[in-house]
C-alpha cells in the first residue's frame, strides 16, 4: 500500500487545477516524490495489476487521469489490465428507450432487450471510450485494446438463475489470451459480457469478473475504483477511513453486516481474491485524480488494502 506524502498542501489544492499545485512543489519536494516510487517499481515491475473500473467512477476527466496512470506504469513495467462495469450508464439508456432497470439481491435482471442494451453500452460505448482515452494519451503509440469477455471465449460462463434471465457466473477464465496481449505491451480493457458453450451472451457482474481475471492471471495486485473512499468505518464520515484488513477481519466485518450494503459485493470480491490468491487489494477512490499512482507508488494508499495476512 501507499501513503500520500504530507506536503502541506491545502485540501483544495488537487481540486482546483494543476496551477496551484504545482507552485507548491519545490524541486527538492518533487525529487523526494520520485525517490519515495523507485522501491514500489522496482516492487512492482513485471507484475500485472487489474483494474475494475465502475460505471460511478467514469467521467472524461477521471478517464484520462486513469490513462495517464496507466501508460506511466507500462512505462516503468507494471502490467495493467483494466476491467469495466457501467451500471448507471447502463440505466440510463434502459430509461432512454423506456424500459426501467430491475434488480433482484443487487443483480440487474436481464432479458434479452436489456441484454441488448447491456452489450451495446458496455461493449460499444463504454469501452471503446476509455480505449480511445488511452491511446489518445499514449500519442504516437497506442497501447490500448479492447476485448469482450465473448471474445475467443476469454470470460466462459453459466447462468446464475433463470429468474435473472441473461446474467451469468464466471466458471472459466482464459486468462492466457490476457497475458499475450500483455507480453505484447498491449493494455487490455475489457468488457464484462461472457459467453456460455453454446455461445449465448451473459451480462456479468463487473466485480466479479475483475477477481475471476485477476485470480485466473495470478496478479500481484486487484485495485477497484469506485465512487467511495473506500471502506469507512461511519459510511457518512469520509475521514473515518479504514486503511488496511487482513483476510480474517474483512471476514468477520462482513459475516456480523458492520459494513454497508452497498460496499459488501466489492469487499467480498476482494475477499475472494486474496484467498484465491491474489496478493494485495484494493479499494479506491476513482474520483481522485491520479488516486492509482498515489496507491500503488506511495507509502500510505488513499483506500483499503486487503491482504490475506497482516504483513504490512
Amino acid at each position: 500500500m501507499s501513503e500520500i506524502l504530507s506536503l502541506d498542501v491545502p485540501a483544495t489544492a488537487s481540486t482546483h487545477g494543476d496551477g496551484l499545485a504545482k507552485s507548491l512543489l519545490t524541486p527538492s519536494t518533487t525529487a523526494e516524490i520520485l525517490v519515495e516510487a523507485l522501491p514500489y517499481i522496482q516492487q512492482f515491475a513485471g507484475k500485472s495489476v487489474v483494474v475494475k473500473l465502475g460505471g460511478a467512477a467514469i467521467d472524461p476527466e477521471s478517464d484520462r487521469a486513469l490513462a495517464q496512470d496507466v501508460l506511466l506504469l507500462r512505462s516503468v513495467g507494471v502490467r495493467c489490465v483494466l476491467v469495466h462495469g457501467g451500471g448507471p450508464q447502463v440505466d440510463a439508456m434502459l430509461r432512454r428507450v423506456g424500459k426501467q432497470p430491475e434488480f433482484r439481491d443487487g443483480l440487474r435482471v436481464t432479458d434479452a432487450e436489456t441484454l441488448e442494451i447491456v452489450r451495446m453500452v458496455l461493449v460499444g460505448k463504454i469501452n471503446r471510450d476509455l480505449v480511445a482515452t488511452i491511446n489518445g494519451e499514449a500519442g504516437a503509440e497506442p497501447v490500448a485494446l479492447g476485448v469482450s469477455g465473448e471474445d475467443a471465449g476469454l470470460l466462459r460462463v453459466a447462468q446464475r438463475s433463470s429468474a435473472l434471465g441473461y446474467v451469468g457466473d464466471v466458471t472459466q477464465v482464459r486468462a492466457q489470451h490476457l497475458l499475450n496481449l500483455l507480453d505484447g505491451g498491449m493494455v487490455p480493457v475489457v468488457s464484462t459480457i461472457g459467453a456460455d458453450e453454446s455461445g449465448q451472451p451473459f451480462n456479468v457482474n463487473a466485480d466479479e469478473a475483475a477477481k475471476a481475471i485477476a485470480i485466473a492471471m495470478g496478479a500481484e495486485k486487484i485495485v477497484y475504483l469506485t465512487a467511495a473512499p473506500g471502506l469507512l468505518e461511519d459510511a457518512k464520515d469520509e475521514t473515518s477511513l479504514v486503511p488496511r484488513l487482513t483476510a480474517a477481519e474483512l471476514r468477520e466485518r462482513i459475516a456480523h453486516d458492520s459494513v454497508g450494503g452497498g460496499m459488501i459485493p466489492k469487499l467480498t470480491a476482494c475477499l475472494e481474491a486474496v484467498e484465491g490468491g491474489v496478493p494485495y487489494a484494493h479499494i479506491i477512490d476513482g474520483r481522485v485524480p491520479h488516486a492509482l499512482l498515489i496507491e500503488l507508488l506511495t507509502r500510505h494508499g488513499i483506500g483499503t488494502m486487503i491482504r490475506a495476512e497482516a504483513n504490512w
